[in-house]
């Protein structure tokens, strides 16, 4: 297959085989392999579709490591009326290798 799109944490990706992504924070151990759903699957002359996986398709990927993205600030205020507040967020992340898609 060329190309699979699947689902992780809520989003989902586009991925090839060979690619390097990165995924909400994932409970696996760096070097560890990890299956996929896989939503929908393509090859050059065919698409499938799931509903809403497809069948015998899946993803294997390793985990390559594990992170955390840049801080966000999130501020919020309202004019006039003395109020302010100032929080961070960092989002974790797990950067996945895709070894085959089938």
């Amino acid at each position: 297959m060329s190309f699979a799109i699947i689902r992780s944490g809520g989003k989902q990706f586009q991925v090839e085989k060979g690619a390097t992504i990165r995924v909400p924070s994932l409970k696996s151990e760096v070097g560890g392999s990890v299956e996929l759903e896989v939503l929908v699957a393509g090859e050059e002359k065919e698409t499938r579709v799931g509903n809403p996986l497809v069948e015998d398709a899946k993803v294997t990927a390793t985990v390559v490591d594990h992170g955390r993205a840049p801080k966000i600030v999130v501020f919020k205020k309202k004019r006039r009326k003395h109020y302010k507040r100032t929080k961070g967020h960092r989002q974790g992340y797990t950067t996945l290798k895709i070894e085959s898609i089938g």
